[in-house]
């Protein structure tokens, strides 16, 4: 059985404690790897390797930085195959989706910051003829970087390009729910030539790694995407360390539905947003609002698309949707189901837990599910449940849908279907969300940032404001 390494000081090597835990393939419920039980030893050591790193890579030349980069990038596309199936086995979700979008953004992040990086400027300011002041951004140091199991190597990358690009070394810890693509990335990393000490990735769990990451005196700035409690405990804790913090946290996104909309269009878009990835994805729709002289005849079509969504084993290339990445969380998306009838909910497709037959029927599999009857306040309309359920209702006004649709503590993404452009951007302006798609769902622009409202987080993370993030600025002011 294969057994994970952490990647520290441009070496792969085991953690100080020498003990694993079980990594399980999702989709037959057993164990196919082992990862590295790290500790705050192994942090510690990765701490002292970027340090030893960060004055000949802070300094290094632009252009020198964005080649290694790019052969990253372009080692991530030649891998592309094998990074797929590592995915697919280690989240449970469909090997096409893997292939088509996590795999090729993850190359994306790295090339996108890799020259991002050739085109930066700094701004200078003429005071007549009396001063110039002109700004200068350094990178900050050493980066602690912590990415989520859902999408394993794109949001990784996501990170952990630009802090890389500014001239920044990284700590980064991956999910140990899903850890194989990180594990590969380390490999790469080193057939790129990527210096020493510069990117350290350690294996583990939050209690252990993520908070000696998190409280770590010598990492002074922290990414994390993941859960919102998991978020208030990292502001708890860098807060009085005075900490540069990004927050990408949890969602609960409003997907509605006006009856001008693109009638097919809205159907097939909002049954991709509800589902893909499982519902795994912090930027689903998974409450979703009919006007209602339109209603009946939406859920009519939408029902239909859903029960026709294949559930299956995850490589074979018409499944759609594939395993629950764990155990817990299936047991959690299952709960939720239940709690939902308890609340008055009619099930109106899906509902259940799937067994299905062979070397698959030890998997965690769970039908596409759609709920309405319920309140718009009620705990499944306000919780996140992270999983294949949606709730749908319908609407009668605008204002009558905001209220639904910013009820919630999220603010991290919406979705507007209607063909009236007043309308779209009116709408679209009250919405208390990060980022709002209209007639669309996850068109991403990396140029563009990225990040949600009130409890779905602080900060941006995305476009060339992630370069900003991962350096400090310094004016100097020089009299004439």
């Amino acid at each position: 059985m294969k057994k994970l390494m952490n990647y520290i000081g441009g070496e792969l090597i085991a953690p100080q404690s020498g003990n694993y835990f079980d990594n399980y393939n999702p989709a037959f419920g057993e164990v196919y790897s082992q990862i590295p039980d790290s500790d705050s030893a192994d942090v510690e050591l990765a701490v002292k390797a970027a340090e030893k790193a960060f004055p000949a890579w802070s300094v290094t030349p632009a252009s020198e930085r964005s080649k290694i980069l790019v052969k990253i990038a372009d080692l991530i596309d030649d891998n592309l195959e094998q990074l797929a199936l590592a995915e697919s086995i280690d989240n449970g979700k469909p090997l096409k989706l893997a292939k088509i979008v996590d795999i090729p953004r993850a190359s994306h992040n790295f090339r996108f910051y890799a020259t991002g990086i050739l085109h930066n400027h700094t701004a200078a300011h003429a005071m007549e003829d009396t001063a110039i002041n002109y700004t200068l951004r350094h990178p900050i140091g050493i980066a602690g970087c912590i990415s989520p199991w859902n999408l394993p190597l794109y949001l990784f990358t996501w990170k952990i390009a630009p802090a890389l690009a500014s001239g920044n070394c990284v700590v980064a810890k991956p999910s140990e729910i899903t850890p194989m693509t990180a594990f590969l990335l380390s490999e790469l990393c080193i057939k790129a030539g990527l210096p020493a000490g510069v990117l350290n990735i350690i294996h583990g769990t939050g209690p252990k790694v993520g908070s000696a990451i998190t409280s770590h005196k010598d990492i002074p700035v922290i990414s994390f995407t993941g859960g919102t409690k998991t978020g208030e405990e990292i502001s708890r804790v860098a807060a009085p360390m005075f900490k540069k913090l990004s927050l990408e946290l949890g969602g609960k996104n409003p997907n509605i539905i006006f009856a001008d909309c693109d009638f097919a269009d809205a159907v097939k878009t909002s049954v991709h947003s509800a589902f893909s990835n499982q519902g795994e994805i912090c930027l689903c729709g998974s409450r979703m609002f009919v006007e209602r002289s339109i209603y009946d005849s939406f859920v009519r079509a939408f029902v239909e698309s859903v029960k026709g969504l294949k559930v299956g084993d995850p490589l074979e290339p018409d499944t759609r949707v594939g395993a629950i990445v764990s155990k817990q969380h299936y047991e959690k998306i299952l709960s939720y189901i239940s709690l939902a009838k308890e609340e008055g909910g009619r099930v109106l497709c899906g509902g259940s837990k799937i067994q299905l037959d062979g070397k698959l029927s030890g998997g965690w599999y769970i039908e596409p599910t759609i709920i309405e009857g319920l309140s718009y306040n009620c705990r499944t309309n306000q919780e996140e449940i992270f999983g294949p359920v949606v709730t749908i209702m319908p609407f009668d006004s605008e204002e009558e849908v905001l209220g639904y649709a910013n009820s919630t503590r999220y603010g991290l993404a919406s979705i507007i279907w209607t063909q009236n452009l007043k309308r779209a951007h009116r709408v679209a302006s009250k919405l208390h969300s990060g980022i709002v798609w209209i007639n669309c769902w996850l068109l991403r622009d990396l140029r563009t940032p990225f990040g949600g409202m009130k409890q779905s987080g602080v900060g941006r993370e995305g476009g060339f404001e992630a370069l900003d993030f991962f350096t400090e600025e310094k004016n100097i002011c020089v009299k004439l």
